[in-house]
């Protein structure tokens, strides 16, 4: 079916501007935009597609679009399409951050972002759940989601460690097809090789540039998010609790608090959820050198969390009917799947304790390093939001806007009383 650029264009404009609610909505609006409604593609080449950015590091929805851009019109579609799955979020966040980082300081403010924050802890606890229904088909599973969990939560093992032992055990377990590999074709190795080059050199380049010119926050944040585009495996939850020890345990970029309230912020806005690392960028500039500092911050974040998006997709787009049909690769990413779970939990559980307690503490039990809040410390309000979050998500199913809209201005009405 032939489509127009123009016409393509606008599907992705339409399609960014209504990206809402998670990268399990975003797939559905996307399916039911480009296979039940314009027929694009048939439903076996959209869960190709979908299987093929699953495999890789980074937000797959964004990547899906971009491929489907690609399939379409060649690489400036893939880049606009790409492009408009992303912006108009971006775009959001970063006039959110310019707001937060000017009046956050308001208690009033203070009070709208206490109740974002307890509604947060419902969303990853959400999260959890609909992961867990998608991954966990069996005990092997199960088994693999305890041991993230327990490396994470009581050994604090690194976060690519256990993303790389469930990848690597899933694609030692997987069972092998007796299809023979598809070879390839004349000319796809070089191809392939060129476009790898050509935009690691995009990614890439500024950053040295960066290094060699400014050298101080803005080239170690785009040092580290470069880091973090590479392990983005299982979307954006998978690497936040790992992000947020970085960026304020060991970096002090921002308080937790201020990392929750960034979350709740790119709950609200269209696109992908990592669009929180932007957010995470802006505030760690701003607090170096002010609002144009911030600004730049972001750019920088926005610009090696998703060049590296381009270059998966267009490097490995020619490839995926070979990487589909390859029963290790299928293998590490269910691997990998099943550990997301118990990363995602341990993520809802540290954040539950920093949310509902205003202490919390670390005992440490010969290797074991546990959270210990002080149960005395009990916030009775952001508990109160949380249950009421729970029951807003979980039983009503409203939308995330509505929730953390609902909860933000009980949360400044409860101050003010």
């Amino acid at each position: 079916m032939t489509v127009s650029l123009h016409e393509s264009t606008r599907s992705f404009a339409r399609i960014g501007l209504l990206s809402f609610g998670g990268p399990a909505a975003q797939i559905a609006l996307m399916h039911r935009e480009l296979v039940e409604e314009k027929h694009w593609l048939t439903e076996a080449e959209f869960l190709r597609g979908l299987s093929f950015c699953m495999l890789l590091p980074g937000p797959e929805a964004m990547q899906l679009a971009t491929w489907v851009g690609w399939k379409r019109h060649g690489v400036t579609g893939g880049l606009i399409a790409g492009l408009l799955f992303v912006m108009p979020g971006a775009l959001v966040v970063l006039a959110l951050a310019m707001i937060y980082a000017g009046f956050g300081q308001i208690p009033l403010v203070q009070a709208l972002f206490a109740g974002v924050q307890a509604a947060v802890v419902v969303i990853v606890f959400e999260a959890l759940l609909r992961v867990a229904k998608r991954a966990l088909k069996g005990r092997t599973h199960w088994i693999i989601a305890g041991a993230a969990f327990a490396g994470l939560f009581f050994l604090n093992l690194p976060f690519p460690v256990i993303v790389l032992g469930a990848g690597f055990w899933g694609a030692l377990t997987a069972t092998a097809t007796a299809a023979p590999p598809m070879p390839a074709q004349p000319g796809m190795i070089t191809a392939t090789l060129r476009t790898a080059l050509i935009w690691a050199a995009i990614w890439l380049l500024p950053l040295v540039l960066l290094g060699l010119t400014e050298g101080g926050i803005l080239f170690e944040i785009g040092v580290f998010f470069s880091k973090l585009a590479v392990l983005t495996f299982g979307g954006a939850y998978a690497v936040l609790a790992w992000m947020t020890q970085a960026v304020v345990a060991e970096k002090g970029w921002l308080t937790l608090p201020q990392m929750i309230d960034g979350l709740g912020l790119a709950e609200t806005t269209p696109g992908p959820l990592i669009l929180v690392t932007e957010f995470v960028g802006f505030m760690a500039a701003h607090r170096e050198g002010g609002m144009l500092w911030g600004i730049a911050g972001a750019v920088v974040t926005l610009w090696v969390t998703f060049v590296p998006c381009f270059l998966w997709i267009f490097a490995g787009a020619p490839w995926i009917d070979r990487i589909n049909a390859a029963p290790r690769l299928a293998g590490a990413l269910t691997g990998i799947t099943a550990a997301v779970v118990g990363v995602i939990a341990n993520l809802g559980l540290w954040f539950s304790f920093h949310v509902l307690f205003h202490t919390v503490g670390t005992v440490a039990l010969g290797p074991l390093r546990l959270i210990s809040p002080e149960w005395t410390s009990l916030d009775p309000i952001a508990l109160l939001l949380a249950i009421a979050a729970g029951v807003m998500i979980l039983r009503l199913h409203m939308g995330l806007p509505l929730v953390l809209a609902i909860c933000a201005i009980a949360s400044a009405g409860l101050s003010l009383i």
